[in-house]
């Protein structure tokens, strides 16, 4: 990677982890938000640019039926949440991308907008596959109530009673997104239109901006409803609860193909992360404010290991290994030679000796929570321009890509996809959901719609074919020979300034929980509480225990 912040950094160089390692579903699945997630970095931009917030717009009625506009005004340009509510019949009330109706839909406009501006939107954000928007919109995205809870908490605010704070904990949100559509969808505004845009350039601002406004929309909505319903006798939301209150998601396999589409941007991410901790475990010394820092993440780590609910037996087993995992780290920090030359390192390599996996992962993101200022400015370096690297370099000797591909792939080499188990999974899109699934090649029918995600068996098949040739000969010939191998040998061919940009794991064998590669993603979002329903979709929730537009500027840690 060319970019600045990245430069080497000598004396980290000793100190970070192996692709071989990191790359990992078993590790990947175990990932946790850090200060450089996506939200934290849109956050952090938005106090130090000291954005200012408004609400020129908000009419709803008694059922929540409505309009309004959140204005976020940068250095350079403002940013509008318009948001529509609906009367949503329980019958049609359903998280599927598929629905057809919701109780609430957005977009975040490009501007203010006018009276014009609004009644396009209205005919078009509240059907959103169905409407079409323009380059004005950043994003389209919709929510729903989650209904027995939003109820009641409109309920007690109303007769002037604040809400069961363990109700409010054990959900953790009052409204879940089910989708928040970017980057061109439906003809909303491309990513690469935007990229001269710094507020926006790093991954997935704009969508952190929407799901943070939609967030204070929700806790606004529901006040005010109490307030139609009780009058006078209505009280605002308590501040502590309405810190607690994050939004929810509900991800499925549709997310899940985004990490292997984009390898050059899964690079970025992962070799920002790791970077950072390789610099924090290079620092010969531990100062007073950097430890002090580390408790305190750590109390809030356990606080949310606390609150941390889920029904699902592998969440449940890991769950339990990061709650003692975290009780081990509270133990050890009592023994912990501060003092002494490369302290993180020393705690680092520790928890590598006496953690789980799960609280390992924790680890890495409570000693990054304190070194805020060593590793910040690697967030410039999160995006990627990927269509400057398509080219194939057909020049290259075949010698050359067996190296590559043994340094890098063999992990794809070593896997049997002759054997049931080896390739007994297949990716396609479903005609019926229009969503990514995953098919028992074995037992059902479509592998003829396969998606090409089979990264490994595709290695493998590369390397297969570069036996018996010359060394010298160039890889064109080879191409010209099997064409089908292309795509297959740039992204090889990427991997020797990438080493993070492959899922080190068979995608398509029959041990593959793809809620890992849901969980590494949402992770970078910054979402937490990860609650997985099956192996194939999770519940999430995003900006619990931030700070609100009306906060920002008072918030320390960011």
């Amino acid at each position: 990677m060319s970019c600045a912040p990245l430069s080497p950094v000598p004396e980290a160089a000793q100190f970070r982890r192996s692709p071989d390692e990191v790359m990992r579903l078993a590790r990947l699945g175990l990932s946790h938000p850090t200060r450089l997630s996506f939200l934290r970095v849109l956050l952090r931009r938005m106090q130090r640019e000291a954005w200012t917030f408004e609400r020129p717009i908000f009419e709803f009625d008694a059922r929540g039926v409505g309009r309004a506009v959140y204005t976020a005004k940068g250095p350079e340009r403002t940013y509008s949440l318009v948001a529509f509510g609906h009367d949503l019949p329980p019958k049609q009330r359903s998280d599927r991308v598929i629905a057809t109706a919701w109780d609430a839909t957005f977009a975040l406009f490009d501007g203010v907008p006018d009276a014009d501006d609004l009644d396009r939107l209205a005919a078009n954000v509240p059907v959103q596959e169905a409407g079409r928007v323009t380059s004005r919109e950043l994003t389209i995205s919709r929510a729903n109530r989650s209904v027995r809870l939003f109820e009641s908490v409109v309920q007690s605010l109303s007769e002037g009673v604040q809400p069961d704070a363990d109700a409010l904990a054990a959900t953790g949100y009052l409204m879940r997104t089910t989708a928040v559509y970017g980057s061109g969808k439906f003809g909303a505004a491309s990513h690469a239109g935007l990229r001269d845009r710094a507020e926006v350039a790093a991954p997935f601002q704009a969508e952190m901006l929407t799901v943070w406004l939609i967030r204070t929309f929700t806790v606004d909505l529901v006040e005010h409803m109490a307030r139609l319903r009780g009058g006078d006798a209505a009280v605002p939301l308590d501040p502590a609860l309405r810190r607690s209150l994050g939004v929810g998601n509900s991800t499925g396999l549709g997310m899940a193909p985004f990490l292997v589409r984009h390898p050059i941007l899964l690079n970025n991410w992962m070799m920002v992360r790791e970077e950072a901790l390789a610099r924090v475990r290079a620092q010969e010394r531990a100062g007073a404010g950097e430890i002090a820092g580390l408790n305190s993440a750590l109390i809030r780590a356990q606080d949310n290991a606390q609150h941390w609910a889920t029904s699902h037996d592998i969440q449940t087993a890991r769950l339990a290994d990061l709650r003692r995992g975290l009780d081990l780290i509270e133990g050890h920090l009592t023994v912990w030679d501060r003092g002494g030359s490369h302290p993180w390192d020393a705690l680092w390599r520790w928890g590598q000796d006496h953690l789980p996996v799960e609280a390992q992962e924790a680890l890495l993101a409570l000693m990054l929570e304190p070194n805020g200022d060593l590793i910040d400015g690697l967030a410039e370096c999160l995006s990627a321009d990927e269509a400057a690297d398509f080219g194939i370099d057909g020049a290259m000797r075949i010698a050359d890509l067996r190296h590559l591909i043994e340094q890098n792939y063999g992990w794809a080499l070593r896997a049997d996809y002759g054997a049931r188990d080896g390739c007994a999974r297949f990716w396609y899109v479903s005609e019926d959901k229009l969503e990514p699934r995953l098919g028992e090649r074995h037992d059902e029918p479509g592998a003829d719609q396969e998606l090409p995600l089979d990264i490994g068996r595709q290695a493998a098949a590369l390397w297969a074919e570069v036996q018996g040739r010359e060394g010298d000969e160039p890889v064109a010939h080879l191409l010209l020979a099997h064409p089908h191998l292309r795509t297959i040998l740039r992204r090889v061919q990427q991997t020797a300034t990438r080493p993070f940009s492959e899922i080190r794991d068979n995608l398509i064998s029959a041990d593959l929980l793809p809620i890992d590669m849901l969980r590494c993603k949402l992770a970078f979002f910054g979402a937490n509480r990860f609650d997985p329903r099956s192996d194939r979709w999770v519940r999430i929730s995003l900006f619990q225990d931030c700070p609100y537009p009306g906060e920002l500027m008072d918030e320390a840690g960011l």
